[in-house]
């Protein structure tokens, strides 16, 4: 009876060695953690299908983003959440210095200054009163020229506010490139772009329009991608590139990891991944009934968007998985 010469489970045996030759490691300063304020709270409320996630107060966002911040997490994505009184056709609230999204910029930069990355949602979607990501056309659609124009000047009321990085996530046609003339012509050239340059229409998002209480009014699919493409996907990415994005985004993040995987090899600028409200939920739901262990489950999806070549990955675990990382090493 002969045996085999070659044991790759030498290498499997112990926890030590495991770890001493783990080829894809998560780092806490690798994630961003997406933080919701609602206009008008004093106190945070809990997003129902998005368990241990709230919609914040301006004194509870700061808290949140300060107790990350010293977790290691590396960057913060906020979103606005106006009241619906204050929404309207063409999203002036994501303008307005005084809006809830601005006002919270600020807020996070005089609390943190330089020492994590604050980044701004710029995306119209929250602030309409019709729901979609820009201005709708006569016909119903979205007027994609016109909407970059309201892009240009969120983007520098954004940086003004004191947002590191805007994240443009309404898939327009071009919008990084006037986005990026916009903060440059400003005097902003070192407000970088984080751009959702592949940003598919799926069915992961349903939680995400609970906490920003969406009012959309039919779908999306007109201007975000279609799941099945791919090389779609490049085309995006090689166009925002070419305009100026300083990183590109896919988002979901689970269901899209060969585009991520595809991108990475397209691409010398960083890569994210955007870990939705949909995947979140998922493992949530399953650990409540006890199908699941939690823990290893987070960590394995995590990592298995970084395997797939993603450098940054937002996720709503972002502070726990931070601490959990930093007490295993």
């Amino acid at each position: 009876m002969s045996f085999p010469d070659i044991r790759p489970r030498r290498l499997r045996r112990t926890p030590a060695i495991r770890r001493l030759v783990e080829e894809t490691r998560l780092a806490p300063s690798e994630l961003v953690l997406p933080l919701f304020l609602k206009e008008g709270l004093t106190e945070p409320k809990p997003i129902s299908s998005l368990p241990g996630v709230v919609q914040h107060s301006r004194e509870s966002l700061r808290k949140a983003a300060t107790e990350a911040v010293s977790a290691g997490v590396g960057g913060l994505m906020l979103f606005g959440v106006p009241d619906n009184a204050n929404k309207d056709e063409t999203g002036s609230g994501g303008l307005d210095p005084d809006g809830i999204l601005n006002v919270g910029l600020r807020d996070l930069r005089s609390e943190l200054g330089d020492s994590t990355v604050i980044m701004g949602d710029l995306c119209l979607d929250e602030f309409t009163s019709h729901g979609h990501c820009g201005v709708l056309a006569a016909d119903g659609t979205v007027d994609n020229d016109a909407t970059l124009a309201i892009y240009a000047d969120m983007a520098v009321a954004q940086a003004e506010a004191g947002a590191h990085m805007v994240g443009p996530s309404g898939m327009m046609d071009g919008q990084i490139g006037v986005i990026r003339k916009a903060l440059d012509t400003a005097g902003h050239q070192d407000v970088a772009i984080l751009a959702y340059s592949a940003k598919y229409a799926g069915a992961f998002y349903g939680p995400f329009r609970e906490a920003v209480e969406s009012t959309l009014q039919g779908d999306r699919r007109q201007y975000q991608q279609d799941p099945p493409n791919v090389r779609e996907a490049l085309r995006e990415v090689d166009l925002d590139v070419a305009e100026g994005a300083d990183i590109v985004m896919v988002k979901p993040a689970l269901p899209y990891l060969d585009i991520i995987a595809a991108i990475r090899e397209r691409v010398t600028v960083p890569v994210a991944a955007y870990q939705v409200s949909g995947e979140y939920a998922m493992v949530e739901a399953a650990a409540a009934n006890g199908w699941i262990d939690r823990e290893r489950v987070i960590l394995e999806t995590l990592t298995s968007i970084k395997r797939a070549g993603a450098q940054i990955t937002l996720t709503y675990w972002a502070t726990e998985v931070a601490q959990l990382l930093r007490s295993r090493f």
